[in-house]
C-alpha cells in the first residue's frame, strides 16, 4: 500500500505507520474472505474504509477498531449483494445525513426488538465525528448501550445488500436498485434538541420499527 503513505500517514497504537496496520488487516480479511474476493479487492476496501473514517475521526485510538468493523461489514455486504454470502434474514439499512442520531437509534432499536430475526446496518451521507450525546443518553434509559456504535459513511455496497432501505426524512438520496423496498420516515433531527424532544424521537422510531418488523417478520 505504498500509495497510501501521503494520505493516511497517521500513527496507530503500537505501529510505526498506518500502512503496517492496513497491510496486516488486509491480510487477515483476505483469509476471512478467501474464495469470495481477491487480495486486491480486500486491500482496496481496507484502504478506502480507513481513509473514509480518517476524515471524521477525532480519536486516533478508535480508528483501528473502527476500520476493522467498517471494512469487514462492507466486504460482507458486497458478498451478500453478489450472492456469495447470505444471512437468511431480511437486511435493513437505516440512512440519515450524519448517522449520529436517528439512523443509529433506529438500528439499535431494531436489533433489540427483532431478536435476531433481521440484520441491520446504518450509514450517513455526511457522517458526524461522534454520536449525539443526547441520543446515547435516551438509549441508555432503555438499557441499550451504544458504546460500540460510530458514524459510518454511506457506501454503495451496503445499499446493494439491503432488502429495505429506510431514510430519516433528511433528504438523503440513496442509489436505487430494483427489488428493494424504500421507506422515508419524516423524523425530527435530534441535533440541538432537548433531552425531552430526543426521548420523543426515540419513542416514535421505536413505534415505527415495531410496525415494520411486524410487516417483515411477524409479531
Amino acid at each position: 500500500m505504498s500509495d497510501a503513505g501521503t494520505r493516511v500517514r497517521r500513527g496507530l497504537p503500537g505501529l510505526s505507520y498506518p500502512e503496517d496496520y492496513l497491510k496486516r488487516l488486509a491480510g487477515e480479511l483476505t483469509v476471512k474472505f478467501a474464495g469470495v474476493f481477491s487480495a486486491e479487492t480486500v486491500e482496496r476496501y481496507v484502504l478506502e474504509s480507513y481513509t473514509a473514517l480518517l476524515r471524521t475521526s477525532t480519536v486516533t485510538a478508535h480508528l483501528a477498531s473502527r476500520t476493522v468493523r467498517f471494512a469487514t461489514d462492507r466486504l460482507t455486504a458486497l458478498a451478500q449483494a453478489k450472492g456469495s454470502l447470505g444471512t437468511g434474514v431480511p437486511e435493513i439499512l437505516f440512512v440519515c445525513e450524519q448517522n449520529a442520531g436517528r439512523s443509529q437509534m433506529a438500528a439499535v432499536l431494531t436489533k433489540h426488538l427483532a431478536g435476531g430475526r433481521v440484520h441491520v446496518r446504518s450509514a450517513g451521507s455526511a457522517p458526524a465525528r461522534e454520536l449525539n450525546p443526547a441520543v446515547i443518553a435516551v438509549m441508555q434509559e432503555l438499557g441499550l448501550d451504544m458504546a460500540e456504535e460510530f458514524p459510518k459513511p454511506l457506501t454503495d455496497d451496503v445499499v446493494q445488500a439491503a432488502d429495505v432501505v429506510v431514510t430519516m426524512g433528511c433528504g438523503d438520496a440513496c442509489p436505487v436498485y430494483p427489488g428493494k423496498r424504500y421507506l422515508d420516515w419524516g423524523l425530527t433531527d435530534p441535533a440541538g434538541e432537548t433531552i425531552e424532544t430526543v426521548r420523543g424521537i426515540r419513542d416514535e422510531i421505536s413505534a415505527r420499527v415495531t410496525v415494520m418488523l411486524e410487516e417483515l417478520v411477524g409479531a
